[in-house]
């Protein structure tokens, strides 16, 4: 027997909102709430949440000195047209100049990695 569920992912970000509509651009969905926690309720019923962290400092990729802290796989149909829309959105590239790889690595507008794979 499970002990608990899995709530939302929370992102620790300088403008929580701003993020919120970041994520809500790529991924749909709703952004509720103001000040330093905001929700974006996905269609499919999960959530992400985005809590201001005062003095954030956003990870590093690659640093293989330095924690990536965690990174969001995100599950796309085509690369290039995803890649288009993100960057459109304020993404920008980390590692994403092979285009043999089923992945490819951005850092949203806050500086957390990301991949869309098409795998």
């Amino acid at each position: 027997m499970a002990v608990a569920e899995l709530g939302p992912v929370v992102l620790d970000c300088p403008e929580p909102r701003a993020l919120a509509r970041f994520y809500a651009g790529v991924l749909g969905g709703t952004v509720e709430g103001e000040g330093d926690w905001v929700d974006l309720k996905l269609p499919d019923g999960r959530a992400l949440a985005f809590q201001a962290a005062p003095g954030f400092v956003p990870p590093k990729w690659p640093a293989p000195d330095d924690s990536q802290q965690f990174h969001l796989d995100l599950d796309v149909k085509d690369l290039d047209a995803a890649e288009k829309a993100v960057l459109e959105l304020g993404a920008r590239p980390l590692d994403a100049e092979d285009r043999t790889r089923t992945f490819r690595v951005y850092a949203d507008p806050a500086g957390h990695p990301f991949c869309l794979c098409a795998c």
